[in-house]
């Protein structure tokens, strides 16, 4: 098999013998992809393919055969690198994170691609962004096949009370739960729930939902932490400090 000049973002990479890289791609038509970049690193006449494999700038990229880790043929910029600086980087980082862990390799996913481009546009020039990473959240879960409504008790059916509270699980969903034995970091108030599904995931309701989506992503992470979530708690904390 052979892809010429498919649409795709480096996630992630590590150095691979003397020089050459391992990358993790996400692609418009294949999904996300594990190629070899033999020799990326080393410097010619040119200059070496490194300098084109960064995360965040959109590529094209070539790669053939069918082994899980094909080797990349040809590499190309499709635009320039959007500029994420300080938090917005670390944003970055932890979406290319989660397709790194969550997505399987070779299944396309083409709404989430447009849907990752345009977040990381929202990321480069809006002001606030909370909304935006809140709804590719969901969009990821969706494509996942994840996706659930807060408007409706995942177990029962029932649209969602305003007055009452539920907490998530992973096999159904949001459910009404007794607020007696459920602790309060784990449950949603209604109101909450029905104003984040009309897609208001910002201003009063964005806290709810940035916690909602936590408890939805990390059922399906695991244990092992998000590092980009580290890296960015290091990063506040040493701002504080100076």
């Amino acid at each position: 098999m052979r892809v010429s000049l498919q649409p795709a973002y480096l996630l992630h990479s590590r150095p691979y013998r003397d020089s050459s890289l391992l990358l993790d791609m996400f692609t418009a038509e294949h999904g996300r992809v594990s190629l070899i970049g033999r020799g990326a690193q080393r410097r010619s006449r040119g200059g070496s393919q490194a300098a084109l494999l960064q995360p965040f700038r959109p590529l094209l990229v070539s790669f053939a055969g069918r082994a899980d880790q094909k080797p990349l043929l040809a590499v190309e910029a499709a635009g320039a690198v959007p500029a994420l600086r300080a938090e917005r980087l670390f944003s970055g980082l932890y979406l290319n994170e989660l397709l790194v862990r969550l997505l399987q390799r070779h299944d396309p996913q083409q709404p989430l691609f447009a849907l990752y481009g345009a977040t990381l546009e929202c990321l480069a020039t809006k002001p606030v962004v909370d909304a935006d990473l809140r709804r590719f959240e969901f969009g990821l879960l969706d494509a996942l096949g994840y996706g659930f409504d807060p408007a409706h008790d995942g177990h029962s059916g029932l649209p969602v009370v305003h007055g009452g509270w539920y907490q998530y699980q992973a096999e159904f969903g949001l459910v009404a739960c007794d607020t007696a034995a459920v602790a309060p970091g784990a449950r949603f108030a209604g109101g909450d729930l029905l104003s984040i599904a009309a897609g208001h995931y910002d201003g009063e309701y964005g806290a709810a939902a940035k916690r909602l989506l936590r408890h939805a992503l990390a059922s399906h992470l695991g244990e092992r932490p998000l590092h980009s979530r580290e890296l960015f708690r290091q990063f506040r904390n040493a701002g504080r400090q100076q």
